[in-house]
């Protein structure tokens, strides 16, 4: 019988916690403490809190074989019949702090990203080295989080939407890209401007710095192919908005963005695709070199001909996707 302590649990580390001497145990279920940071604070508390959280988490009982550690939450436990467990809270880790938000540990939102990202077979080990490099972040809305000195970033959006801003002097500022949840962008080091995310909405991010996550990446096949998957599809979007600012008509850059935002946030209804768009007509109209006096008129317009629909501030429906691409100026051979 053991008395709680405070305790201190590196990374990698097993949290186990048990009321009985640990000489007559059978280790059925045993968690790794996930990601939190190097000696996050833990504490440990007793049956009743342990029990408390057992109905929402997935327990193998009686199976003889152990769970692995990513298969539940940040929590460590020892779970055996007559035996009084005792819980391993964690009570804080270091995280990202952006401008207005706060810090959040990682544990579920890496466990998306993992899902999203990482192949199911990779192993323990390299899964929680990824682990061990991700930071977490909470964003409110129109909040931002500058990576000042940290270098190039990997960065997965959890949920909500957000913008990547180019700085110039002067206080010039460009919206290079947007992103949305479940996909995968790089923030660049500081060059000849520096860069920062801002949320559209309440966002939850993961940042990694790039460089020790494509070292780790180096040798798992998988995360590199994904990878390389994300990075043809961000320059083939820079591509098209290269196009669009430098030869099309301001007609033809609200159906290139319409297109691609249908592309991919759209929500089919009825037919018809459905758009909710997190950011305002500012953030599209810095993003494609227009003015919001333009960007209104060219939505008007679309809505007269009977191509779109708007709902509120933030909801567009398109009635004629065919038609909008027409507008976008493809090459029609080539779509």
């Amino acid at each position: 019988g053991g008395k709680a302590h405070d305790i201190r649990v590196d990374i990698g580390d097993f949290a186990i916690g048990c009321d009985k001497g640990a000489e007559q145990l059978y280790l059925q279920l045993a968690v790794v403490v996930r990601g939190l940071g190097r000696c996050g604070e833990h504490c440990r508390t007793g049956q009743r809190s342990y029990q408390k959280l057992l109905h929402s988490i997935v327990l193998e009982r009686g199976s003889g074989r152990p769970m692995r550690p990513r298969d539940v939450a940040a929590l460590g436990w020892l779970w055996r019949e007559n035996f009084l467990p005792a819980l391993i809270w964690v009570k804080e880790a270091p995280a990202y702090r952006g401008e207005g938000g706060f810090m959040i540990t990682p544990a579920e939102p890496f466990q998306r990203f993992a899902n999203r990202i990482l192949p199911a077979n990779l192993s323990d080990t390299v899964y929680f080295r990824f682990q061990a490099l991700a930071r977490a972040s909470r964003l409110a809305k129109a909040h931002s989080l500058d990576f000042a000195g940290a270098g190039q970033q990997i960065v997965f959006v959890v949920d909500g939407a957000t913008k990547l801003v180019a700085h110039a002097s002067e206080s010039r500022d460009q919206i290079v890209a947007f992103q949305f949840a479940g996909e995968v962008f790089t923030v660049p080091g500081p060059d000849n401007y520096s860069y920062s995310v801002s949320a559209l909405k309440d966002c939850d991010i993961l940042a990694f710095d790039s460089a020790e996550f494509l070292r780790l990446a180096s040798s798992e096949a998988g995360v590199l192919h994904h990878l390389l998957e994300n990075t043809t599809l961000s320059l083939r979007r820079c591509r098209e908005k290269t196009i669009a600012l430098g030869r099309k008509t301001a007609g033809e850059r609200i159906a290139v963005f319409l297109v691609g935002m249908a592309e991919r946030i759209g929500v089919e209804q009825d037919g018809r695709l459905v758009l909710e768009l997190p950011m305002s007509r500012r953030d599209i109209s810095d993003s494609l070199g227009l003015t919001i006096e333009t960007v209104s008129r060219q939505l008007s317009k679309l809505r007269d001909d009977g191509v779109i629909e708007t709902v509120g501030r933030s909801g567009v429906i398109l009635n004629a996707l065919e038609s909008l691409r027409d507008r976008a100026g493809f090459l029609r051979e080539a779509a």
